[in-house]
């Protein structure tokens, strides 16, 4: 993570994305929709742990 200075304040920008950013923006869109999905799957992994847990009490 870098801190990164924008108009509207200074924000933590993943180092990843930034150099997404300089390849163009078809490559940081596609970077952007790959973190969605391990972000989409990571979530529904915690729900379905959650949801286990309640069903065992």
């Amino acid at each position: 993570m870098r801190l990164i200075v924008t108009k509207t304040g200074k924000r933590w920008r993943c180092i990843r994305s930034i150099e997404a950013t300089q390849q163009g923006q078809e490559a940081r869109e596609a970077y952007g929709r790959q973190v969605s999905e391990i972000n989409k799957a990571e979530s529904k992994s915690r729900a379905q742990r959650m949801n286990n847990l309640l069903q065992e009490k």
